[in-house]
């Protein structure tokens, strides 16, 4: 991996799990000595983060973990509604049914009790969905949704009435694109997806910090 990608993918994963929250500056001469690598594939990676909107320019020399609050996640929302509608339509309507419902049987079956193994379900359900959509516009649109959907997941407490009720919701888009019904597919993202951001809404309001 160049030392560009790997300053890039190390900064993205601290800053998905918190390790470096909101506000934190990540100085150059800092940055590149923590992470090995010089000030050129240092900056690089920077830029790229800036590009996702997970860093921002503070000032003309410092650069910091760019803030997300209830507004902003609301916006991320009406982005995400559109793209993963349009996504489940797509794939009821294209993709290969036997896949989504194989996974629709693993949300039924999935041990809640190991989130890790969880939300691995959910990467894979997404790539199915990438796969059947067959949109290279679509899927980077909905990768750049992703990315700030894993910062968004761990402001929100675990909840484990919240983790089950979002595997049956995942269930039923999966049995709908297996069944090939593109309107069900669509009713039940917007179900889920309207569940999800009240939970996330409501653990802020809780936990302001």
């Amino acid at each position: 991996m160049r030392a560009g990608e790997r300053a890039y993918a190390t900064l993205l994963d601290e800053i998905q799990t918190g390790a470096l929250a909101p506000g934190t500056v990540l100085g150059e001469v800092e940055q590149a000595t923590r992470l090995g690598v010089s000030r050129t594939p240092l900056r690089e990676a920077l830029r790229r983060l800036a590009s996702d909107g997970l860093v921002a320019q503070a000032s003309a020399r410092v650069t910091v973990v760019a803030g997300i609050d209830a507004d902003d996640i609301r916006a991320l929302f009406e982005v995400r509604r559109a793209l993963e509608s349009e996504a489940a339509r797509s794939a009821a309507r294209r993709g290969e049914r036997r896949v989504f419902v194989a996974l629709a049987r693993e949300f039924a079956a999935v041990d809640l009790a190991d989130a890790d193994a969880y939300y691995a379900l959910i990467s894979r359900f997404d790539a199915a969905l990438d796969t059947a959509v067959d949109n290279v516009y679509l899927s980077s649109a909905l990768r750049g949704v992703r990315t700030h959907l894993v910062r968004v997941r761990r402001m929100a407490r675990f909840n484990p009435l919240r983790l089950s009720a979002s595997a049956g919701e995942h269930e039923l888009i999966a049995r709908a694109i297996g069944a090939g019904d593109p309107e069900l597919a669509v009713h039940a993202t917007h179900v889920h997806l309207h569940n999800a951001l009240t939970t996330i809404l409501e653990a802020l309001t809780e936990d302001p910090s």
